[in-house]
């Protein structure tokens, strides 16, 4: 069981491969980590060190990865936060590449460009993500805000997520794990995260806490690769999910930390 995770790098916090990899090792499963920036932390921090990967680099790696037969070996195909539109392409030309050589290989599009209704990423990569990889992707995981802008449908309800679904996948099937939901008949409190696969929606709600860490989303998307490397159902993966990451918040949320606790802290006296 081989992911390939190709997402952001930090040396404080967990966001993009720093939050994903620890989670999919946990469940037991190999991880092949290509990073796209080297990054002190996340940017939205006061300082930041470190930088954005030179595409010549990154798609040095993922030469390497293809040298190394980890393509081949691999269920599952990550990719998040990409760094630049460079680096954008280069993944793209890798994720096609990927797909055309393992048949069986499920392609998991994180489209990480923006939240609370503002787009963050550099000018280039939008496009790069719409018209590349959300296409080749068999599953995507966007926040609300995310999903409509990839789609160009508002969400107000759960007939606007599914056109938002069916306007990304055209004449393809791509499932929709949708994050961050506040819809209609979303109940007072609580947050949704939705799976739109084939038209059918799952619904998952959790109480809204009081805390936003960063990398909820890069450690969902890496908590669901790792079931469905290991051959769990979309739905149960997503349960499952969503569990762990509301157990993280609510451990978080007890510690007081701005950065997601994923180890759990030592019982008293150990």
């Amino acid at each position: 069981m081989l992911v390939i995770s190709i997402q952001s790098q930090v040396v404080h916090g967990h966001v993009g491969n720093s939050a994903a990899v620890h989670a999919m090792q946990a469940e037991g499963v190999n991880v092949a980590a290509v990073p796209t920036t080297l990054l002190s932390n996340h940017p939205r921090y006061p300082t930041l060190r470190g930088r954005v990967l030179d595409a010549e680099l990154v798609a040095d790696l993922l030469r390497g990865v293809e040298e190394r037969g980890l393509v081949d070996e691999a269920a599952v195909l990550v990719t998040g936060y990409l760094g630049s539109p460079d680096n954008a392409v280069v993944i793209a030309d890798f994720v096609e590449r990927a797909l055309a050589r393992n048949s069986r290989l499920v392609y998991l599009c994180d489209p990480v460009i923006g939240d609370d209704d503002r787009v963050y990423v550099a000018d280039g990569i939008l496009d790069v993500v719409r018209h590349r990889l959300v296409p080749a992707a068999h599953l995507i995981t966007p926040n609300q805000f995310e999903l409509e802008l990839l789609s160009g449908v508002k969400i107000a309800d759960t007939e606007g997520l599914r056109a938002a679904a069916a306007a990304l996948a055209g004449q393809r099937r791509i499932d929709v794990v949708a994050t961050g939901c506040t819809l209609a008949d979303t109940q007072a409190g609580q947050v949704e995260t939705i799976l739109c696969a084939d038209g059918q929606l799952s619904r998952f709600a959790k109480p809204r806490l009081p805390i936003r860490p960063y990398g909820t989303g890069d450690l969902l998307t890496g908590l669901i690769a790792a079931r469905l490397a290991k051959g769990t159902a979309i739905e149960a993966a997503v349960r499952l999910a969503v569990e762990t990451i509301f157990a993280v918040l609510v451990r978080t949320q007890a510690a007081g930390s701005a950065e997601m606790r994923l180890v759990p802290l030592p019982a008293s006296g150990t």
